[in-house]
């Protein structure tokens, strides 16, 4: 995930493929400099107007691409900065892959006759006994005729995000997130929210693609775009209105297992990861021993979709992610779908609760300093920090004193 932190202000450079239009602009003390140029696109129309520089120095470098997903998905994903930053540099990828280790095996002999609706014909959600697909759902499906969420199962999942410590939670006997810290003398699991899952019909099921329960896999059918923001550096919104419980995306990147992730952290630097990934760890409480290959989770740094670039809002964001059981019979693997959780305006940017713990020192993905400006914000560092510096203008205001920048 794009994170909004102060690292995201340190965007890299790309040779971005693709058709990309860049403007310089540069003006004098008292000009406005403006470029236009009408671009012809069945799904983005808009001029390109640089802000104004008072400077003859300044140089900024926009950018819009038409189409970042390079014809990899459905619907074109337009890019569009008109503030002037670096293009973010990874590789689109619209499906997970595996980057080494990963042990995620996709084969039908698998998935027993009685773990899916081989027998059904059609739509399964019109028949009038749910198949066996649903029974990970409760015996009825999470989703309705129109393709949206229903409103009991999303709520439920709401609130397991809200309030995780009023649900579920199982512990690991070796967790292999402590286990990644230390092999030989590792802490007991702080354990592991017990999620709801949704399973979809899948290539053994009788059903045919255009089956009600079939929505994640169909992929991306909403109109996204990625936009620069200053400060926070990309981010993503939608371009037209969303009704609630609709699917916008799925988190998307390369397969590592916990060593790997613990590996590759320590090469990065935290001032040079954009991204936030994302632990594929909501069965690992059913197996005592969980092995390496089968710890996994899901990071986009390098190559990954558009969800790269959702970034954080703590608690009131409008997007909810839900685990989704396709391929695989076991949860060692899943899918992370991006759901709406009400109703979102075109032109509103998506956001999404990372469920980061700010005071974790010790997990393997680093938190940030948060700037997603909600109300209920859980950095509780940068709220200290705010309140110091508030406190510190009270003293220096009563004192007549005044810092000299």
């Amino acid at each position: 995930m794009e994170s909004n932190s102060d690292s995201n202000r340190k965007t890299h450079n790309s040779n971005a493929e693709g058709s990309v239009e860049c403007k310089r602009a540069t003006g004098g003390t008292n000009s406005t400099a403006i470029q236009r140029k009408r671009h012809q696109d069945d799904d983005l129309d808009e001029d390109i107007q640089p802000l104004d520089h008072h400077n003859a120095t300044d140089k900024k470098l926009f950018h819009k691409i038409n189409d970042i997903t390079k014809g990899t998905e459905k619907m074109k994903i337009s890019l569009i900065d008109e503030i002037g930053i670096d293009l973010p540099k990874f590789g689109y990828i619209p499906q997970n892959t595996t980057y080494q280790d990963a042990y995620v095996p996709f084969t039908l002999a698998r998935i027993a006759d009685e773990n899916c609706c081989f027998r059904c014909n059609g739509d399964c959600l019109s028949s009038r006994v749910p198949c066996a697909c649903s029974r990970e759902t409760g015996g009825e499906f999470a989703y309705t005729s129109q393709g949206l969420l229903k409103d009991e199962f999303l709520e439920a999942c709401i609130s397991m995000s809200h309030q995780p410590k009023d649900h579920h939670f199982f512990y690991c006997q070796y967790c292999p997130l402590e286990r990644g810290k230390n092999v030989h003398n590792h802490e007991p699991c702080k354990g592991h929210l017990v999620r709801k899952f949704i399973k979809e019909c899948w290539r053994k099921c009788g059903c045919n693609i255009k089956c009600g329960n079939r929505v994640v896999q169909r992929g991306i059918t909403c109109k996204l775009q990625v936009f620069a923001m200053e400060g926070k550096g990309w981010g993503l919104r939608t371009l037209e209105n969303l009704p609630k419980g609709y699917f916008v995306c799925e988190y998307v990147g390369e397969i590592l297992t916990n060593s790997e992730l613990y590996e590759r952290n320590k090469k990065i630097r935290i001032n040079e990861r954009h991204t936030y990934p994302v632990l594929l760890d909501s069965d690992w409480g059913s197996e005592q021993v969980l092995k390496d290959e089968e710890a996994l989770c899901l990071d986009a740094t390098n190559y990954g979709n558009v969800a790269r670039f959702i970034n954080h809002r703590c608690f009131d964001s409008n997007l909810i992610e839900i685990p989704v059981e396709v391929e695989t019979p076991d949860h060692h693997y899943y899918h992370i779908a991006f759901f709406t959780k009400r109703n979102v305006n075109a032109y509103e940017e998506l956001t999404w609760d990372y469920q980061i713990d700010f005071e974790d020192d010790g997990h393997p993905i680093k938190a940030f300093k948060c700037q997603c400006g909600s109300s209920y914000c859980r950095d509780v560092r940068r709220k200290v920090s705010e309140t110091k510096q508030k406190e510190v203008g009270v003293k220096r205001h009563k004192s007549g004193t005044s810092r000299v920048s």
